[in-house]
């Protein structure tokens, strides 16, 4: 029996778009608690259609702006909704997770609010996997310019769930997604290197490339900004890999299996 489900909250790359939130997943096991997976600009109002924001967990590949900022938001929802959260729930992200949530959210400037009151945060170790939500999570550093973690996600019943983060070509996201059932990996850009920076995003071509590589089962493509476009990044992933190939869209529900 299949046993993970994700959800796709938001998957608009670097802001938000005119039909997407920026990046936003929901991971769910029956009878566990729902994690979601990084918490873009736009995220907190898609959750609302899923999940009840004071039930979940949060994870957080890294802190970009378009990964983390409807937090502030979050924050609000769980301390004054009429019927509060009562409990702290866990965050996993990045070193300095809770300052740069607390800078955003506080009320002065300069000033950091303490997000402890409703948040357990809890820092990534690279290769040191953690249990949140019934499922296991594996994170490991990927090629992006802040501190940024991919993710290899392993539910109850061994389904795999491999999350790219933002990164550039590296090995890591080659061994981070080996066989997995779904493959969850940005594609920024189109392939033509001279209109884009160094290590920074993957085209679709270096997706579909990374997932034939690994031998993913399916790639899912995500973080596709506004002004990329999706049919032409979808034809380079597909040119660079035979397997399943779709392009992550705000509700969307795939069964990991």
């Amino acid at each position: 029996m299949n046993d993970m489900r994700l959800t796709v909250l938001g998957s608009s790359g670097s802001v938000a778009g005119p039909d997407s939130p920026a990046s936003g997943y929901l991971l769910t096991v029956p009878g566990e608690q729902p994690v979601v997976l990084d918490f873009g600009p736009g995220v907190l109002g898609a959750l609302q259609q899923h999940s009840d924001p004071n039930a979940v967990a949060v994870m957080l590949s890294h802190l970009h702006a378009d990964h983390c900022l409807d937090l502030p938001g979050m924050l609000v929802w769980r301390r004054y909704h009429p019927v509060p959260a009562t409990a702290r729930a866990p965050m996993y992200g990045p070193g300095g997770t809770a300052i740069r949530i607390g800078a955003a959210s506080s009320e002065f400037a300069g000033a950091v609010d303490d997000i402890t009151d409703t948040f357990d945060v809890r820092t990534w170790v690279d290769g040191e996997a953690v249990e949140i939500g019934g499922m296991t999570v594996l994170p490991r550093r990927v090629l992006h310019p802040p501190e940024t973690y991919g993710l290899r996600i392993t539910g109850p019943a061994g389904e795999v769930l491999a999350f790219s983060g933002d990164s550039a070509v590296c090995d890591t996201l080659v061994t981070l997604a080996a066989d997995a059932d779904v493959f969850l990996c940005e594609a920024s850009w189109t392939h033509a290197p001279s209109e884009r920076p160094p290590e920074l995003h993957l085209s679709g071509t270096e997706a579909g490339d990374i997932a034939r590589r690994a031998g993913v089962k399916s790639l899912l493509l995500t973080h596709i900004p506004p002004w990329t476009s999706t049919e032409d990044v979808l034809a380079e992933a597909r040119a660079a890999y035979s397997g399943p190939v779709s392009v992550a869209r705000p509700g969307l529900v795939v069964d990991v299996a």
